[in-house]
């Protein structure tokens, strides 16, 4: 029995599963917003393991490698300006 939990104790050390705290923390996200994404829908997939809730952490990848966006001039990107557009001579 001691070896089946030893066994156990080491599999859970290198679990790729996280709970909602961890995930959050991960993507940089709060914790509430985490949840509130799992109501609403639009968040990373997430798994129930009994009553407990876990994200795999290759899909919290996948979830922000499909959030990328390309920047716009009004996020800062260095575009070209109002004035240098079409003006006047």
């Amino acid at each position: 029995m001691d070896d089946e939990n030893e066994r156990a104790a080491r599999a859970k050390k290198g679990s790729p599963f996280l709970n909602t705290a961890q995930a959050a923390f991960y993507i940089g996200l709060s914790q509430r917003t985490l949840e509130k994404m799992r109501l609403k829908g639009g968040g990373p997939k997430f798994r129930k393991h009994g009553r407990y809730v876990r994200y795999h952490i290759d899909e919290l990848d996948d979830w922000s490698k499909g959030r990328s966006q390309d920047a716009t001039p009004e996020d800062g990107d260095a575009g070209p300006t109002a004035a240098g557009e079409g003006g006047r001579s």
